[in-house]
């Protein structure tokens, strides 16, 4: 998945902060309870901070009882690559974007075989929806494979 490949930009302003290593994915278990729990933000840039807490915010909040182990921080991560590339951003200015408004570092290569596998699934859907004659579904998966490709 793609939020494998995720890294904080200030990983190692992080470590320092926690006092231990951490692993260098960004949505790895220790590093998602690292800065949940043991960052003191005082001692954080502004932009870091709020970067943090943006991603804090946007990710790692959900109701499950094992949050933010539950793999939702995951789910919403590709779900915010999905929209940023519908909302007309490349590859590149995905990156870009995640870069400034998260501080995570994403190859835009990767970014873009992230897109191309998901064009494949939603093809796979969409064959599925056709054969089963769910035209509503078959709809807003023609739009969302367009809006993916273009």
């Amino acid at each position: 998945m793609i939020a494998r490949k995720a890294r904080f930009r200030h990983h190692k302003t992080f470590e320092r902060l926690c006092g231990y290593h951490l692993p260098s994915s960004a949505f790895h278990g220790a590093v998602v309870e690292a800065i949940n729990s043991k960052i003191n933000f005082e001692q954080l840039k502004p932009e870091v901070r709020n970067q943090i807490l943006f991603f804090i915010r946007d990710f790692t909040r959900c109701n499950c009882r094992d949050a933010p182990l539950c793999g939702c921080p995951e789910r919403k991560f590709a779900r915010k690559i999905l929209e940023l590339r519908e909302n007309g951003l490349d590859h590149r200015g995905i990156a870009d974007n995640l870069s400034h408004d998260y501080g995570l570092a994403l190859f835009p290569a990767d970014i873009l075989s992230y897109l191309e596998d998901a064009v494949h699934v939603l093809l796979a859907v969409l064959d599925i929806a056709r054969l089963s004659d769910q035209k509503n579904l078959v709809l807003k998966t023609e739009e969302h494979i367009k809006l993916t490709e273009r």
